[in-house]
């Protein structure tokens, strides 16, 4: 009788020693991938959220008609949970487009932490782009930091606009407002990426030129992302249209303010058609990160300012075929949250998707899941000071 006992009384230890083991595994699971969903102010749309080095949240969304509505700005301080009234960064009511979802208003935060925003302008934007076509508009954070200055049409003659633009600023002043358009022939296999420079804070501007000087198209109807990192170094990623068919994302980087590029294909997609897509670049340890969508999936890599290494992208777990917007954003603890949308579509919202991987890239947890993204809508993520990540949507 003894024998039993003691095999009974083991196995009783044992499964408690597992049941505290695996307690604390999904503790520190839980603890890790531990996000906080919060809706966009005023029911708007498109967020796009940029954490600053003093931990103040700055936010940018757009209300009213897709085809020429507006775009707001509000910040939420450190430590606090609610934001700031909104205000205006239009300075012509109307002026902004939303359509489609690639053609929505982008941010960056510049030197001594100013707000510029650049975007697709309506039919209600003045003036007009070449040819009366719609023009790329800029507008930074005034020197009171509570209103913009009026609004600026950077595109002199380039023309062609289509899937809508980007921005980017770093620490020393300058400021970058880059978009994909017409090229010397039509057609998107013609295409190309032009940038208008700024080195005094978005004062003036210089007129746009061609980034690359290789022919690798631009998929008409796609976001692009530019980003400037700590160093300086400007990365531009869009999705190239090279005889029409080839549609992987290309990624252009300079390491001497915008006045040169170099460029490498980061994958491949034989399409023929416009997928309506976006990217996402955002700061990282110790390098810059990408998400972007491939064939119905999303995934993200760091980037090499060098390109001298193979990009790697790591795939959110699951299956494909709807995933679209991926956003990412990385903490202090080296962990990366991505997040992307599910089942939208043209004229079609759908839901939100994440995934939270640690520093080695595994997925850490299971997806998490949200119902709500709204028509023409994606989300954004930041990590806040305490390592947990504020998904906006």
């Amino acid at each position: 009788m003894r024998y039993p006992r003691f095999i009974f009384r083991l196995t009783v230890l044992i499964s408690l020693v597992a049941l505290f083991t695996f307690s604390e595994l999904r503790s520190t699971s839980a603890e890790s991938g531990k996000v906080t969903l919060v809706r966009t102010p005023s029911g708007g749309i498109q967020p796009q959220a940029l954490m600053d080095e003093g931990g103040v949240l700055h936010l940018i969304y757009f209300t009213g008609d897709p085809a020429a509505g507006d775009v707001f700005y509000v910040r939420r301080e450190s430590g606090k949970t609610e934001f700031s009234s909104p205000v205006r960064v239009n300075s012509q009511p109307g002026s902004v487009v939303a359509g489609g979802t690639v053609r929505g208003a982008q941010m960056a935060l510049g030197k001594n932490g100013r707000v510029h925003v650049a975007w697709f302008g309506s039919q209600k934007s003045e003036p007009r782009g070449p040819d009366g076509s719609a023009p790329m508009v800029y507008a930074r954070l005034d020197d009171s930091r509570k209103a913009f200055e009026p609004q600026r049409n950077l595109m002199q003659f380039s023309g062609g606009l289509d899937g809508g633009g980007s921005v980017a600023a770093d620490r020393a002043g300058n400021v970058y407002v880059v978009w994909h358009g017409r090229g010397e022939k039509q057609g998107e296999s013609h295409r190309r990426v032009w940038v208008s420079r700024s080195t005094d804070d978005g004062k003036s501007f210089t007129r746009e030129a061609a980034a690359y000087k290789e022919e690798t198209g631009a998929c008409g109807c796609c976001g692009m992302r530019a980003f400037a990192d700590e160093r300086g170094d400007l990365y531009l990623m869009y999705r190239a249209a090279t005889e029409m068919i080839n549609r992987g994302m290309f990624l252009l980087v300079s390491r001497d303010q915008g006045k040169s590029f170099r460029g490498v294909s980061l994958d491949q997609w034989r399409l023929t058609t416009c997928p309506m897509s976006t990217v996402s670049i955002s700061r990282g340890e110790p390098v810059p990160m990408a998400a972007w969508e491939n064939d119905g999936q999303v995934s993200y890599a760091p980037l090499d300012a060098s390109l001298e290494q193979k990009v790697q992208p790591i795939t959110a777990p699951g299956g494909t075929g709807k995933r679209k917007h991926p956003v990412i954003s990385g903490n202090a603890r080296g962990e990366t949250a991505l997040v992307w949308t599910e089942g939208t579509g043209w004229k079609r919202g759908g839901s939100l998707s994440w995934q939270i991987f640690d520093h080695n890239g595994r997925p850490v947890g299971d997806v998490g899941t949200a119902p709500g993204i709204a028509v023409w809508s994606f989300a954004s993520v930041v990590a806040e000071r305490s390592g947990q990540f504020t998904i906006i949507y």
